[in-house]
C-alpha cells in the first residue's frame, strides 16, 4: 500500500479510538489493537502461560476509622495516618457515613451513564482540560502515544452551583446523585485535611486549610471494560496525582496497584472505603514528608470496574510550596514553587510518565 492511501486508513483507526474502549467493546473485540498494547517492561507481569501473576496477598492499606478521628482516640489515629502518608502514601477510610445510599448511589448512577448509547455520552466529548464537564479516553486522548484500557467522565465539582447545569442530564437521575456524592466527599476532605495538617504538627485552622476549604474540586468517573487480553495493556499508567489529597471510591473489583518498595502490589478493596492518597501538591506542601507515590490501573478479562475518584486540591490559582512551618535552615526548601500553569503547559507539552512533574519541581542541594 502507497503512503498516500495508508494515511487516510491510519486517520480511519486512529478516529476510531478516540471515541473509547467502551465503543470499540461494543462494537465485539477479540484482540487488543495494536494502539493499547504497551512496551513489554510496561506491562503486567506475566508468567509463561500469559496470565497475569496474582501477588500471594493484597496489600492490607492501613485503616482509619472515621469515627474514631473524630472521637478522644484521635492523638492514635493521627499517628497512623502520618506513618500511612510517609510510608505508603495510601491509605483507606472507613465508617466515613457515606457507606450507605450516597456510594451505592454513584457507583450505580455512573454505571448507567456509561452504559447509555454512544451518542448520549460521546455529547459530553472535548479535548478542553479546562472544559466543566470531559468525556474521554485513555489518559489524554490527543498525546498518548499508547492508550490506556480506561474511559472517563470528568466533571468540575467546585464550587458546585457553577458546574452542575453542565453535567450530563441523562440518567436522569445523575446530576442529584452525584451532586450529594461531590458535596459530602468535599466534606470528608476539608476533615481530612485538618488531620493531615495536625499530622505535621500545624494547626488546623492554620491559612493552608482555609484555602484548601476554596481549592479545587475534580470528580473522576473511571470505565474499564473487561479486556480480551489484559496482560497486554493497563487501564492506567502508573502515575502520581497532580493535586493534595485523593478520595477513591470503588466497586468490589480490584485493579489498583500501588509502588510499594519496588514492587506493584494490588489494593484490596474494602466495599464502601475510600481509599485516601498523598498528590503531588501535599508532598510539595510536606516538604516532602509525605509523598505521592506511583500508582497504576489493572484490567481483566471478565468483570467491568468503576472507580470515581474526587481529587481534591488549592484553588487553580494559587501557588502551592513547602509549609513555611516545615522549613528551616536544617530542612531548606526541596521544591520549587509551582501553579496550575505551569503543570498544565508540562503536561500539554509532553505524556505525564511517573512523577516526572514533580521531579522537575524538585531542588537538587549541593
Amino acid at each position: 500500500m502507497s503512503p498516500s492511501m495508508i494515511a487516510p486508513v491510519m486517520e480511519e483507526e486512529n478516529k476510531k479510538y478516540q471515541k473509547g474502549v467502551k465503543h470499540l467493546c461494543e462494537n465485539g473485540l477479540t484482540k487488543v489493537p495494536t494502539k493499547y498494547i504497551w512496551p513489554e517492561p510496561d506491562r503486567p507481569i506475566l508468567t509463561k502461560s500469559d496470565k497475569l501473576i496474582k501477588p500471594n496477598k493484597n496489600l492490607k492499606l492501613p485503616l482509619i476509622d472515621f469515627a474514631e478521628l473524630l472521637g478522644p482516640n484521635r492523638p492514635h489515629v493521627l499517628r497512623t495516618i502520618a506513618e500511612a502518608c510517609k510510608t505508603y502514601g495510601f491509605f483507606q477510610v472507613v465508617n466515613h457515613g457515606m457507606e450507605g445510599d450516597v456510594s451505592k448511589n454513584m457507583i450505580d448512577v455512573c454505571k448507567r451513564f456509561f452504559e447509555l448509547p454512544y451518542e448520549e455520552r460521546s455529547k459530553y466529548m472535548s479535548s478542553d482540560m479546562s472544559a466543566p464537564v470531559r468525556y474521554g479516553t485513555s489518559f489524554n486522548q490527543i498525546k498518548d502515544n499508547v492508550f490506556c484500557w480506561r474511559d472517563f467522565l470528568k466533571l468540575y465539582a467546585h464550587p458546585l452551583p457553577d458546574y452542575l447545569p453542565h453535567w450530563p442530564s441523562s440518567p436522569s437521575d445523575f446530576r442529584s446523585s452525584a451532586a450529594t456524592y461531590a458535596k459530602e466527599t468535599k466534606e470528608m476532605f476539608e476533615m481530612m485535611v485538618k488531620a493531615i495538617l495536625e499530622s505535621l504538627e500545624i494547626d488546623g485552622s492554620d491559612e493552608a486549610a482555609k484555602e484548601l476549604e476554596e481549592g479545587s474540586q475534580v470528580v473522576v468517573v473511571n470505565c474499564y471494560p473487561p479486556c480480551p487480553e489484559p496482560e497486554l495493556t493497563l487501564g492506567m499508567p502508573p502515575h502520581s496525582d497532580y493535586g493534595f489529597l485523593t478520595l477513591l471510591l470503588q466497586d468490589d473489583v480490584e485493579g489498583l496497584q500501588i509502588l510499594y518498595r519496588d514492587e506493584w502490589v494490588t489494593v484490596d478493596p474494602i466495599p464502601g472505603s475510600f481509599v485516601v492518597n498523598v498528590g503531588d501538591h501535599l508532598e510539595i506542601f510536606s516538604n516532602g514528608r509525605y509523598k505521592s507515590v506511583l500508582h497504576r490501573v489493572l484490567v481483566n478479562s471478565t468483570k467491568p470496574r468503576i472507580s470515581v475518584a474526587s481529587l481534591h486540591s488549592f484553588p487553580l490559582t494559587s501557588v502551592v510550596k513547602p509549609s513555611p512551618k516545615l522549613v528551616d535552615k536544617h530542612n531548606p526548601s526541596q521544591y520549587m514553587d509551582t501553579d496550575f500553569t505551569t503543570f498544565l503547559q508540562y503536561i500539554t507539552s509532553r505524556e505525564p510518565k511517573w512523577k516526572n512533574f514533580l521531579e522537575s519541581r524538585k531542588i537538587h542541594h549541593v
